[in-house]
């Protein structure tokens, strides 16, 4: 299995088996709020970390977000799948023209 799906298995754990000691169950404890904030927070530190030229720091504040955003999905039920899904749909469409789509289907 993949370390994503690991990953978000444990967080899909914590939900349902909340403990003391898991940083993911205080995170899901505080609400969307506090998740989407740690989102924003982590976001911001990979374009801090992408600006120098720390290959591993950016990997590292990558790790990170895309922790934070398994978190964020694990609390919506939101499985990695869904993602994959969307990212397949999306393959071999010009990136300018899929997101013209999406814009058109907005109005």
């Amino acid at each position: 299995m993949p370390i994503i799906d690991r990953v978000y298995q444990v967080i899909l754990d914590r939900r349902a088996n909340p403990r003391p000691d898991s940083y993911v169950c205080r995170l899901l404890e505080k609400g969307p709020d506090r998740i989407l904030q740690k989102v924003g927070e982590e976001a911001v530190e990979v374009v801090l970390a992408g600006k120098n030229p720390d290959d591993d720091a950016l990997v590292r504040e990558l790790a990170d977000l895309v922790f934070h955003c398994l978190v964020l999905m694990g609390s919506r039920g939101i499985p990695p799948e869904a993602v994959a899904r969307e990212l397949e749909r999306r393959f071999g469409t010009s990136g300018l023209a899929e997101k013209a789509s999406r814009l058109e289907t907005r109005d």
